[in-house]
């Protein structure tokens, strides 16, 4: 780096109800360079040693959360708000006063810590690793540390926790992807750009080490080493933007290099899902906690916005709890001792609440279970007739005949065909992991290119008795739908050998030399993974799949609209869904029987 490294570090013993140092410099082992943290600990910590929770990101320590996000923060529990609080980190007031000490962290190359801005990358969880140890090796610490934390927060913590640091003793990855590629940047092999690109130039770039006028736009301090240039901050980091964009294999060096084994994991870990999170976290959560080695493990399930549920009064007693089990020794729950605490605590959702109204969603019942996927669920398929509905009944298709739809749809003109069950005949719940088996092709425009794939986007939306759309809570308080999958179908290989691979959720590894060619009126039968879902229909109630070649509503920030990845001349025209002999299509469906054996009142039969 072009700045002189200097001594940042502040202490302040008075003005807080805990000892604040700032700008701690840790020392990186494995990059041979450094990053500063915060640190927040108690009064008494010069005597006596607590337990570590430790953030580390790239959100810029020193931001306020009244900065950061100034409505979100005026919705948190008051109780979590501070003089020190940030976006998506634990409130250092609350937890040095229930005995932790805090350790926020400005991520290489953000905020006060110099080096090479690469987020998510292999090079990011080695220096968390070294934080880590450090963390357990200071004089205030008791040599437990354990990692709290949303969305980025939460993701690091699968890769760090993997890499099996010293001291790391319990983990609560908070609404956190655990797979890159799947989970956030290639949707089935689409590249998720729009969200990407909102997240790097408000929340990451403009937290860069070195980027004059942060002080100025009230956004933490600036650097105390100095500005770097224009060319200087280019050279210093990578963007997710391009490399994304320029990537689309997982055996790519830029995607391998992020990758690690979830079964190296097995520490205590507490991964939260929230249903609403359909376009990014909630997959993740679910197979970080299926495919972890960890002796006890648990998956709860919770509904609401991205930012607040974190600091609800009862979510936050969870967390200390199990946290409280772990790093203290002091288990009030049980969680340590298996098989007092069910391994799956979910919530379920029946009835229209409305969206975005954390009052409401209160009404929502919880319930335990002692496996995921639930051990009684029955895989149901519901089949696609080309009259537009969804049953169970099997098709009786006297004729070959397709449905079409254009292609390249788009959140402003979707392109799509929706399937609609009969009014379910009593009141059915579906919990689990969805899969959509389909017969499709393209046909090319009378004047356009010779089109070379298809984009497929899948949706299952909840229709109420009254013939409403009920809509859930998504990511940021807007409506969504029940859940959504994708798939670009020269990407359609399963790899039905892997150890991951499951009937209900098939497996792709999205290699180069996985690439299918998908030819104009060719036929290919494909397997859309859908995103796992909850929801509890009731009686006349009715269940819509609707199939599109673009995002449609419920997408949010969450869209596909580079036109490189999603060209004209590669996708331009019109997309088919194939019926009749030969070309059964259906959505399976995970059915939880109110009594194992008993029928739930399905539609069609």
């Amino acid at each position: 780096m072009p700045n002189q490294i200097r001594d940042l570090l502040k202490v302040d013993t008075t003005s807080f109800p805990y000892i604040f140092e700032q700008n701690v410099t840790v020392p990186l082992k494995a990059a041979n360079g450094l990053v500063r943290c915060n640190v927040y600990r108690p009064k008494d910590s010069d005597q006596n040693k607590y337990p570590v929770l430790v953030t580390y990101g790239p959100y810029g320590k020193d931001i306020p959360y009244a900065d950061f996000q100034s409505k979100s923060y005026s919705e948190v529990n008051p109780e979590h708000h501070g003089p020190h609080a940030a976006w998506e980190t634990p409130e250092p007031t609350f937890w040095t006063k229930n005995g932790y000490v805090i350790v926020r962290v400005d991520e290489r190359g953000l905020g006060q810590s110099p080096g090479v801005l690469d987020t998510m990358s292999r090079g990011t969880s080695e220096a968390f690793f070294d934080v880590v140890e450090w963390c357990s090796e200071q004089s205030w610490s008791s040599g437990k540390v354990g990692l709290l934390g949303i969305s980025y927060y939460a993701g690091s913590q699968w890769r760090v926790a993997a890499r099996k640091p010293k001291g790391l003793s319990a983990i609560i990855p908070w609404e956190g992807m655990s797979d890159y590629y799947r989970d956030r940047c290639r949707h089935g092999g689409i590249l998720s750009n729009d969200f990407i690109k909102w997240w790097w130039n408000r929340q990451v770039i403009t937290c860069q080490y070195g980027r004059p006028g942060r002080a100025a736009g009230n956004w933490g301090p600036d650097t105390l080493e100095g500005d770097l240039s224009p060319e200087e901050l280019k050279a210093s980091r990578r963007d997710q933007n391009i490399d994304n964009l320029n990537n689309q294999f997982r055996d790519q060096e830029y995607y391998a290099s992020k990758e690690y084994s979830m079964e190296d994991i097995d520490i205590p870990l507490l991964s939260v899902a929230n249903w609403g999170g359909i376009l990014l976290h909630l997959r993740g959560n679910v197979q970080g906690f299926t495919h972890a080695a960890s002796k006890f493990k648990y998956l709860r399930f919770i509904t609401g916005r991205h930012d607040l549920p974190f600091y609800y009064t009862e979510e936050v007693e969870i967390q200390r709890s199990f946290l409280d089990a772990f790093l203290k020794g002091e288990d009030r729950a049980g969680w340590s001792r298996l098989g007092e605490v069910p391994p799956v605590d979910m919530v379920l959702r029946k009835g229209d609440v409305g969206y975005n109204n954390a009052e409401a969603e209160r009404s929502y019942k919880r319930r335990t279970e002692m496996s995921w996927p639930i051990a009684r669920t029955v895989y149901q398929k519901f089949y696609l007739h080309s009259s537009k509905t969804l049953s169970a009944a099997y098709p009786q298709e006297s004729s070959l005949s397709k449905l079409s739809y254009d292609a390249l749809g788009t959140i402003q003109d979707p392109k799509f065909i929706q399937f609609t069950t009969p009014p379910f005949g009593g009141e059915t719940e579906i919990t689990g992991h969805i899969t959509a088996h389909l017969h499709v092709s393209v046909s090319m425009d009378p004047s356009g290119p010779v089109p070379k794939d298809i984009d497929l986007f899948a949706t299952l939306r909840h229709i109420s008795p009254t013939g409403t759309e009920i809509f859930y809570t998504g990511t940021a308080g807007d409506p969504v739908p029940l859940t959504k999958g994708w798939l670009r179908v020269s990407m359609r290989k399963v790899n039905t050998t892997h150890r991951k691979h499951r009937d209900y959720l098939p497996h792709r590894d999205y290699f180069s030399t996985d690439a299918l060619p998908v030819i104009p009126g060719e036929a290919y039968g494909v397997d859309v993974e859908i995103w796992p879902t909850n929801v509890v229909v009731e009686k006349g109630g009715r269940i819509v799949f609707e199939v599109s070649s673009g995002d449609t509503q419920g997408s949010g920030l969450f869209t596909h609209t580079d036109p490189i990845d999603r060209s004209e001349e590669k996708f331009k025209g019109k997309n088919n869904i194939h019926f009749g002999e030969g070309y059964l299509n259906y959505v399976t469906l995970p059915i939880i029987p109110p009594e194992a054996g008993r029928n739930a009142g399905l539609p069609g039969e």
